[in-house]
């Protein structure tokens, strides 16, 4: 598919690698509608990039975002889910002083599984269904997995919905295939974003320094392989790690 003939949705396209996406998609003459919960980075987006407020991890809200979408733009075939939030710990941890066992929250896991899991199959969901009711073939999803999904201390929740929607990744590829829709996922390693940003200086140091290239990656690094997925017809069904060569 030739970039400007997209009419694509962008999740957390407020900042970070989503707001580099739909900066690219459109210098390249997609139309793009972002969505994102923090409204005041929203309102700093182009005035040609459609933008509204959303919050993934409300099936209400993503509903009604998709048809906006779909009206802002006049179709849609095209859907980056990179909306994402980390909430790290320990699954189980024992304290060296006291010896008190701490123990990852409900509240936490659920938050990540919310946004990172539930909330990115309802965007796919939501956003195919919309392109099959409307006769949309030749459509295409990015997931944004993470190469976390291979496993990672101190991440279960981020892991666990990476990895699923590494694994959905193939599941959607096969369900949709008779509509005429490829979906294909990008894992980064580590990257140059307001959530990198925040890390203990002294874990960011140490994963940088394991990293084979020498560098942390750039939301650059990341759109080259997303927009190969858009770009290649005959990618389906696979996931693509844009690491530096980082192992865990």
């Amino acid at each position: 598919m030739q970039l400007k003939d997209l009419k694509v949705v962008v999740t957390g396209g407020a900042q970070g690698m989503g707001a580099h996406f739909a900066q690219r998609l459109v210098e390249a003459g997609a139309q793009v509608a972002v969505g994102d919960v923090n409204e005041e980075k929203l309102a700093a987006l182009p005035a040609s990039i459609h933008r509204r407020k959303l919050d993934v991890s409300s099936e209400e809200d993503i509903t009604s975002f998709v048809s906006w979408a779909h009206g802002a733009m006049g179709g849609l075939n095209g859907l980056i889910n990179n909306a994402g939030i980390l909430r790290d710990a320990l699954l189980v941890k024992k304290d060296r002083t006291t010896g008190q066992v701490k123990k990852l929250s409900t509240a936490d896991w659920n938050a990540v599984i919310g946004v990172n899991l539930t909330g990115a199959t309802l965007m796919v969901r939501e956003v195919v269904a919309k392109m099959v009711e409307t006769d949309q073939g030749n459509g295409v999803v990015v997931n944004m997995s993470s190469i976390a999904r291979h496993g990672n201390r101190g991440q279960s929740n981020y892991v666990s919905a990476k990895a699923a929607l590494a694994a959905n990744t193939v599941t959607w590829s096969r369900e949709f295939g008779p509509f005429g829709i490829r979906v294909g996922a990008v894992a980064p390693g580590m990257i140059e974003t307001p959530m990198t940003q925040g890390m203990n200086q002294k874990a960011r140091d140490a994963l940088v320094a394991s990293i084979p290239v020498g560098r942390i990656g750039l939301p650059e690094d990341i759109w080259l392989a997303v927009k190969f997925i858009l770009e290649c017809d005959y990618f389906n069904g696979r996931t693509i790690d844009v690491d530096g060569g980082l192992n865990f």
